[in-house]
């Protein structure tokens, strides 16, 4: 059997203007970076604006376990099952971060005969653009530092600096520490720390931004510290937006790239679910409603986070309307769920499953209450009997959907095909989309409503200090702002080893952070970390070149 990798390096690649072709984009509207793949010149998008728009999939999943889902895999096997159809497809997929490709959760560019090409780039440096979001993200910490050296004159309480310092990697022992030691050449001494790229406010600027104008505009809204009266100092204060802007000025464009079979992708932004709101840009979305009949995203992580931010903040803030959504499940995973071990999940279990399928039935309920139609797509394995899949099928109809079993990792497209004809069956009627909560409602009732709607937690501890911001931030004018939570991915609670569907659970908020420029306030709950750490055995340590210069190891 082959491997990821071995699939993707056979692959023939068609040539980039043929793929642009497909939908609309013409050769010169394109910006090469190699052979293939290119960036999406910012003129040409700017005069689709007036271009009706196409029916927008949501690909999301139940709880993630180390038995795998496969929600870029469906992502991409929909999309591709879609073209085979006769439709006019496009995919919008997220970058990958350098921390979990060295660490443990490995690529996401999708698998077997469902995945985005070129897989080796698309997993390491791309087409630049995080490194041109840390460049500016630490340009602004560098200016922020730089003006409280040369006298301060904006008044800044070095105490009260929120803006850390961002690295695309996983690395435990960035997350705090003392700057500016050494002398007053150095500056003044601080407490400061680092996030991962991914959790940076300017890729969330980047990923909410309508254009290049209003991404400049977002950046300069940020706040990055505040003086000894409590009022807030802005990246627009320090000068900094201009020059943050021209670093991302290339990075604002959204990469187009191609699927196994020829499927246009957009692969655009990075944030992760867990620690920000999980989407690609609306820049690369909104180009491709513009472009196809059908765009097939997916928002990271579990429902509970991915789809939940992809619902209250991306399509709130961009004025989207997804017509479906298509909730992700394995056997395997659902068995993980109802408590089986990972060694034992190749021998069949039904009653684990059924109990496992609390979780499924969880996600289902979740967002229907959005107004979304779903569908399940059973991800299939090898391993899996007719027994199970008939288990699944019962249960999803139990929640009133379809579960559709799918061999898109075998057979690309061709094993989607079914699940392709049951999302445009949804998609057909006019979307009744309605976000969780309205923008009017409180900061704290915002983040009560997630927590009791969503996660099914019986309440939300958050001491008084906690409390007293947000209604700071209400008195300030940032009420309507929606609430993005940071919480671990592998559970509804804030326990990533509370499994299945719990219920009366309580969500313990630890910090709260502003996000003025992407326009959401970020609670950060439970033990939940914005710098990950590498695990035990780091996927690093199997990475490599071999004899003919080729890459090793990576997936």
């Amino acid at each position: 059997m082959q491997s990821d990798i071995e699939i993707a390096r056979a692959a023939h690649l068609r040539p980039m203007p043929e793929i642009a072709a497909k939908i609309g984009i013409p050769e010169d509207a394109l910006i090469p970076f190699g052979r293939d793949k290119a960036k999406i010149e910012a003129g040409f998008l700017a005069g689709l604006a007036d271009r009706p728009a196409g029916r927008l999939i949501l690909v999301t999943a139940i709880t993630p376990t180390p038995a795998g889902e496969g929600k870029t895999t469906t992502t991409v096997g929909l999309g591709d099952g879609l073209s085979r159809i006769g439709k006019r497809a496009a995919i919008c997929i997220r970058e990958a971060s350098l921390g979990p490709n060295f660490g443990m959760k490995g690529g996401a560019t999708g698998g077997g005969r469902a995945q985005i090409v070129p897989m080796e780039s698309m997993n390491l440096h791309f087409t630049g653009d995080f490194h041109a979001i840390t460049a500016a993200h630490n340009l602004l910490a560098a200016m922020l530092d730089n003006h409280i050296h040369w006298g301060n004159s904006l008044g800044i309480d070095i105490r009260r600096i929120r803006w850390r310092r961002v690295i695309d990697m996983n690395d435990r022992a960035l997350r705090e520490m003392v700057v500016g030691l050494g002398g007053p050449g150095n500056g003044y001494p601080r407490e400061t720390g680092f996030d991962i790229t991914v959790a940076s406010e300017v890729m969330a600027c980047l990923c909410l931004a309508e254009d290049i104008a209003d991404l400049e505009a977002r950046l300069g809204r940020i706040i990055v510290a505040e003086r000894a009266d409590h009022s807030p100092v802005t990246c627009a204060d320090l000068k900094a937006a201009g020059a943050m802007t021209v670093l991302l000025k290339d990075a604002m464009q959204p990469n187009l790239v191609q699927t196994l079979e020829g499927t246009p992708a957009f692969v655009h932004g990075g944030p992760f679910a867990n620690i920000a709101h999980g989407c690609n840009s609306v820049v690369a979305t909104r180009a491709a409603l513009h472009l196809a009949d059908y765009v097939v995203t997916e928002a990271g992580f579990g429902a509970d986070l991915g789809a939940e931010k992809f619902f209250d903040i991306k399509c709130r803030i961009a004025g989207l309307k997804p017509a479906a959504a298509v909730i992700v499940a394995t056997v395997r995973a659902l068995k993980m769920q109802g408590g089986v071990a990972r060694a034992d999940l190749g021998r069949e279990d039904v009653p684990a499953l059924i109990r496992g399928c609390g979780n499924l039935a969880r996600h289902i309920a979740n967002t229907k209450g959005f107004g979304v139609p779903v569908v399940v797509a059973i991800n299939a394995f090898t391993g899996d009997t007719e027994a199970e899949i008939a288990a699944l099928r019962a249960e999803a109809a139990k929640q009133g959907v379809t579960a559709v079993l799918c061999r898109h990792w075998a057979e690309g497209g061709a094993g989607a095909e079914e699940l392709a004809r049951r999302v445009v069956e949804l998609a057909e009627p006019a979307p009744a989309f309605a976000p969780l909560y309205p923008d009017e409602m409180g900061l704290f009732a915002k983040l009560e409503t997630i927590a009791k709607r969503i996660y099914h937690a019986h309440e939300v501890i958050a001491e008084k200090p906690l409390r007293d911001q947000l209604h700071a931030w209400e008195a300030a004018g940032f009420g309507h702002l929606p609430i993005c939570v940071a919480k671990t991915q592998y559970s509804f609670s804030s326990d990533p080893k509370l499994l299945g569907a719990p219920e009366g659970h309580a969500l313990p908020l630890r910090e709260l952070r502003l996000a003025a420029g992407a326009g959401f306030i970020v609670a950060i709950c439970g033990q939940i970390m914005t710098m990950p750490g590498l695990p035990r055995e780091p996927a690093a340590e199997r990475i490599g070149l071999g004899p003919a210069g080729r890459i090793e190891g990576l997936f």
